[in-house]
């Protein structure tokens, strides 16, 4: 009887050792799980400011655009203003009561000023002119007509009837021109 209470106090102490084990590995599961939790509760609220931070990028970003497109052309219109300063300048020199021939010269001369002037701006902005001593080139040049010609090549430019603009490499306006045949 003795071995027998010896036997079942020994069998007490194992499934109480089993049951300590069984519940400090209980507690430190709880533990894990409980420290997980914060983590995810941590990245989850990274997650978010970062997606915040990220909308307002690109509302920053599409705001900013919008304002570039919208703003494009100020530094052209501001180039522009000296032109129409120009042209202003011409038409009061009319109502002066200089003499006809010389506010001819006058006018004259103030137009091709405003012409420079307007080329010049034009120019720093990469529209060019067409150049009239360019060989015929079908995407730069419409030919209207064609004539015979002893002093130029076949298929060369003999006269521009109107000139053409090009915007860097891209043609604004074909040049109009009459070629040799």
């Amino acid at each position: 009887m003795a071995t027998e209470i010896k036997e079942e106090v020994q069998n007490e102490d194992i499934e109480k050792s089993e049951l300590d084990e069984a519940a400090a590995e209980a507690v430190a599961v709880a533990n894990e799980f409980d420290f997980l939790q914060t983590e995810l509760s941590e990245l989850k609220d990274k997650y978010a400011r970062v997606h915040a931070d990220f909308e307002n990028i690109k509302k920053r970003l599409e705001r900013e655009k919008y304002t570039a497109v919208e703003y494009a052309n100020e530094k052209f219109a501001k180039d522009m203003i000296p032109v129409l300063d120009s042209l202003h300048g011409a038409l009061n020199s009319v109502k002066s009561d200089a003499n006809c021939e010389e506010l001819l010269t006058k006018l004259k001369e103030g137009i091709e000023l405003t012409q420079k002037q307007l080329i010049t701006s034009l120019e720093r902005h990469g529209v060019k002119m067409v150049s009239h001593d360019e060989p015929f080139d079908p995407n730069i040049h419409n030919a209207i007509q064609s004539v015979d010609s002893d002093t130029v090549e076949s298929g060369q430019i003999v006269q521009t009837f109107q000139t053409g603009y090009k915007y860097k490499e891209r043609p604004l306006r074909e040049a109009m021109v009459v070629v040799a045949n």
